[in-house]
């Protein structure tokens, strides 16, 4: 039996306008329970290993590259991306227009950590449109969320977070660390770009590879993968989001009648507990499932997820 991932039984371009033309896949049954993936970053873009999440015989999955990710044009690490159109409010409208685009009037929203983030936030604003929402390595997207992953986490890994810091000039060391390498990241000089996207990708190594066997993200050996996905998140915390406040806990009763599920590592450093927390206090239909053994993300919590998905078809 092959482990080669399901082929798409359909693929297509969206184009959303500011030069922004997203790449789109369906897995699975046509006729199946349609249940729409939010990938991570931001600016991960999907993999083909993102299909095996789904029962090909029960769901109509789709998957898309966010603006600026994957295979979605133009690309984050090239010129020319209309980064003032790259925020929530796009993200969000991106998603209605792919909704409308291929017919779906309801569907399960399923988010992994950037993912989490958007696919709450979507669910909050067109509670109408979603059936259920699972989310996995859930974060708020906080400004203080933001800074404990950007400043505060250093106190588990002194040694790699005080390389992280030293790797902005001393010019720059008045300004808040993700406006620092956001700079880094779009210098004019290709050298400083590529060894501030290096530094960050290792930070970003250094506090998501926690658990035992956990190995660098082979993703970050890309040199346009790396500076493309730096950029992305930079540009998303320097904004803190693009959110009010603390808007998807606030917003959580929004949701009240949808079935929720937040599943999370009890030892995630990138996104501590108390976030998803906060959120299944404040969301009556939510059910928390932490795993203790597990940090941002793993095998143990895609086997929750996607007996979830597969029980919802």
């Amino acid at each position: 039996m092959s482990d080669a991932p399901p082929e798409p039984f359909s693929t297509g371009w969206l184009d959303v306008g500011d030069g922004h033309v997203l790449y789109h896949e369906q897995v699975g049954n046509p006729d199946g329970i349609p249940v729409l993936y939010l990938h991570g970053g931001p600016g991960s873009g999907c993999t083909p290993g993102s299909r095996r999440n789904f029962d090909l015989r029960r769901h109509r999955a789709v998957l898309f590259d966010q603006r600026g990710s994957g295979r979605s044009t133009p690309h984050a690490s090239e010129e020319g991306v209309h980064w003032a159109s790259m925020d929530m409010d796009h993200h969000i409208a991106d998603i209605e227009l792919l909704r409308e685009l291929l017919g779906i009037e309801r569907w399960i929203v399923f988010g992994i950590s950037w993912g989490s983030v958007l696919g709450a936030t979507y669910a909050e604003r067109h509670p109408e449109r979603c059936s259920a929402v699972v989310l996995a390595a859930v974060s708020t997207g906080t400004r203080a969320d933001i800074d404990w992953l950007t400043v505060h986490a250093g106190r588990y890994f002194p040694a790699e977070w005080h390389e992280f810091c030293d790797h902005v000039p001393e010019a720059m060391r008045d300004l808040r660390l993700v406006d620092a390498y956001h700079r880094l990241l779009m210098d004019v000089d290709p050298a400083v770009r590529d060894a501030a996207a290096v530094a960050w990708c290792r930070w970003e190594d250094a506090h998501v590879a926690t658990t035992p066997g956990a190995t660098p993200n082979p993703r970050y050996d890309e040199p346009s993968f790396r500076l493309g996905f730096a950029r992305q998140v930079t540009h998303c915390w320097r904004n803190d989001s693009w959110l009010v406040g603390d808007e998807i806990v606030a917003n959580a009763e929004s949701l009240r009648g949808i079935p929720g599920w937040l599943i999370h590592g009890r030892l995630d450093i990138s996104s501590p507990l108390d976030g998803p927390w906060q959120i299944n206090r404040a969301w009556p239909d939510s059910t928390l499932i932490i795993v203790d053994d597990e940090g941002h993300g793993g095998d143990t919590m895609m086997t929750h997820w996607r007996k979830i998905l597969a029980d919802l078809a």
